[in-house]
This record gives C-alpha cells, structure tokens and sequence, in this order.
C-alpha cells in the first residue's frame, strides 16, 4: 500500500501548500495584513491611553497636540479632543472608542474619529485562514474521489461482468498506466477472470470429451443390442463384445472420478502412508517390463537407493504407471525406454524417456489435459486421462511434472516429487 499512500499524502499535502499560497497572493493583491484590524484596534486603545493621561495631567492643550501629532504619524490614529456641554456626561460610562475626563467643572470627550469599517474588511482576515482551509480539504476531497472513483467503477463493472457469467471482461487496460495498489487489484482481476474464463472452457471441453467418448461405446452397444434382436444365435459373440463394452465404460468412469476427486480443491487433504516410492516404481516397472518383452523392447532403470515419503500411495502408484505404460506403448519396437531416478534436496526425481514419435514442442504442455491424446495415439489408445491424472495427483502432494522432446526423439517425462505434503 506504499504507492497509494504516497499519492494521498502527496494529493493532500499539495493541495493543502497550493491553497495557502493563493491566500498569500489574493491577500497581497487585496493588501490586506492579517490580524491587520486587531492591531489597529491595539494602535487607538493605545493612542486613547495616551491623550487621556496627557489631559488629566498637562491639559487641554497637551491632548490637542498629541491628537495633531497622531493623524500626521506613518500610521496615522485619528482622535478628536472636545469639551461636553453636559457635565454629567463623565458620570455615564464612555462608549467604545471613546474616553471622558474631568477637569474642575468641565467634562470633555477623546473619540476615534476612523469611520466605521464594513462588515468585510473586518471579517476577512478572520474568516481568511478557514476558507482556504475549507477549500483545500474540498479540492483534496475531490482529487481523491476522482482518483478512485473510476477505477472501483471499473471494477464494479468488471464484477458485475463475471456475476452475468462474462469472464472475457478485462479491465487493467482502463487504469490509465497507474502503477498503483488500485493498478494492481485491477491485474488481480485480470487474472482470476482469466482462469474463470479458463475453467469454464476446460469445463465445457470436459463435458464435450465425455459425452463423445461415453457415445462411442454406447452406440455399439446399442448396435450389439439391435444385432442380438435380429439373430439370437449370436448371443455368445454379442455378449462378449457388450462386456467389453461395459468394461470400457466402467473404466473410463473410474479415471473421470479419480480426475474429478484431483481437481477438486475444496476437499480436505488426501489420506498418506509412509513408504519408499523407490518400491513402487521397481513394481511398475517389473510389470512394464514383462509386457515390453513382446515388442522386444527393454525397459531400463538408473535407480535411486530409497525415497521413503509421506505419500497416497493409490495416487502416486497411478501417477508414475500412467506415465512408463505410455512411454512402454509408444515407443518404437525393438527400443529401449529409459528410467532415472534420483534424490535432490529432499525431492525425488524420475525421468522417463523413450524413442517413439514423441510430441511437437507445441503440445507438450496440452497432452497433460483431460482427453488430449498424442498424435501416434490411436482411436481406442485409452481415454487421453492418464497424464491428466498423473498431474493432478503429483501436484496435489506439492509436486510438479513437465514434459520435454527426448536426447534421441521421442518424449521425455519428468516427475519431481517431495518427501512430504
């Protein structure tokens, strides 16, 4: 927040610095003092003081003279001098600006002979400081309001965009290159409309997959149905082929639940054990191997000595056999698949390669989403799941998996994976 206050001080404190330096000017240009009227009035109480004391002590003609000498002063005090007809009047109290002395019989009068000034030039030096004062807190009001009153009517809008289900809105480029708090809460919201708008896509794309690949066996079971109508003698191959059909759909359903029970965030934390991955990967790999023989294809492994984790060892099982099937199937006859793994830093590490067709730089980051299937994958090559899942289940336990072409073609995986969640 930094920025944004810097701003508001600035804001503020300029305006507070411009206002009373216009004061200065329209008081210069006015010739107007403050406190000017204050003074003056201290100059005629003073000069009052002095005549008054010259008329009791030195006379009439001591008073009359002072008077004369204070109109012809720089600052002139303009007093009169004169002598009451009614003696009592220096019984009353004197009125303001005014003094009476009494000398033997005779009753006389010292006034201010100043005109009485107007409402405004006395007023104005008063009220002077709290009108710029007044009018810089309302210029600054207005600054702020308008420095923030159009970015949150910006984001009012966009919000209102992403409530309509709009996630396409974007509204950093409405900030007017402000580099600001505001500026950046404008990118936050750039940035969660766009994985909303991402997420409604994947959901949209996850629905269409699903659909078209619960079709597919769908139809031919119908098809076997329609088939098994017509000619109940086929009741032996039709069956077969519906269990399979079955099979496959029973299948595709437990990977689309297992991916759902990934992605889904709002669960609470997976359920761990405590064992040695290294164990896991010999197994699957002992498997692969097995069935790799057939395409005489050998599947080596540059093993690490142990990697005892805090792990769901289903999810993690699943994760790392999705990727050694793949490359075991993909690879070319007659190849070798290769498997590394290693410790760093409390982190496990499994690299592996193989020599099939691999995958264009420009997908490799897609055949991780649900439903991609490689180029070389053929039409009933799985369900284009297993790397989703495989993701999925690496990154839930804090993990990562990227892909990259392999030193001799084909693709190379890697898995990196920490001690614990």
């Amino acid at each position: 927040m930094q920025r944004l206050f810097w701003k508001f001080f600035a804001i503020i404190w300029l305006t507070m610095t411009a206002s009373i330096a216009v004061l200065f000017m329209v008081l210069a240009l006015l010739q107007v003092v403050p406190f000017s009227r204050e003074v003056e009035e201290g100059r005629q109480v003073f000069a009052l003081d002095v005549a008054t004391q010259l008329l009791e002590r030195q006379g009439f003609a001591a008073a009359e003279a002072f008077v004369a000498e204070a109109a012809k002063a720089s600052t002139p005090v303009r007093l009169s001098v004169s002598e009451v007809a009614d003696a009592g009047a220096c019984a009353t109290a004197p009125g303001e600006g005014e003094r009476t002395v009494r000398q033997g019989d005779a009753c006389y009068r010292i006034a201010v002979q100043d005109a009485e000034a107007g409402f405004l030039p006395q007023a104005w030096p008063k009220v002077a400081p709290w009108l710029s004062a007044l009018l810089a807190a309302a210029i600054a009001a207005y600054c702020l309001a308008r420095y923030l009153l159009g970015p949150v009517g910006h984001l009012r809008d966009g919000l209102s965009a992403l409530a309509a289900g709009r996630f396409d809105v974007r509204i950093g480029g409405r900030m007017g290159g402000r580099r600001d708090e505001v500026a950046a809460l404008a990118h936050d919201f750039d940035t969660s409309a766009l994985r909303l708008e991402e997420l409604q896509k994947a959901q949209q794309r996850l629905f269409h997959d699903v659909s078209h690949e619960l079709r597919s066996p769908l139809s031919r079971l119908s098809a076997a149905i329609g088939v098994l109508e017509q000619n109940p003698a086929k009741l032996d191959i039709t069956m077969g082929r519906m269990v399979r059909e079955i099979e496959r759909i029973d299948g595709l359903v437990g990977e689309i639940l297992t991916l759902a029970r990934l992605t889904d965030q709002s669960q609470e934390g997976l359920d761990v054990q405590t064992l040695d991955v290294i164990d896991l990967l010999d197994d699957i790999i002992a498997d692969a191997a097995f069935e790799a023989e057939a395409r005489g294809v050998a599947v080596s492994h540059d093993r690490a000595a142990s990697f005892v984790a805090e792990v769901n060892g289903e999810l993690i099982y699943r994760a790392i056999e999705n990727v050694v099937r793949n490359a075991v199937k993909y690879t070319a006859d007659r190849t070798q698949v290769t498997i590394l793994s290693r410790v760093e830093n409390d982190r496990l590490i499994i690299v592996v390669s193989d020599e099939g067709p691999g995958v264009p730089a420009a997908d490799l980051d897609r055949i991780f989403r649900p439903f991609s299937r490689g180029e070389a994958a053929g039409a009933s090559s799985g369900y284009g799941l297993g790397l989703a899942i495989t993701r999925r289940a690496i990154e839930r336990h804090g993990g990562r998996v990227k892909a990259s072409p392999g030193a001799r073609g084909g693709l190379t995986i890697f898995l990196e994976l920490p001690r614990s969640l």
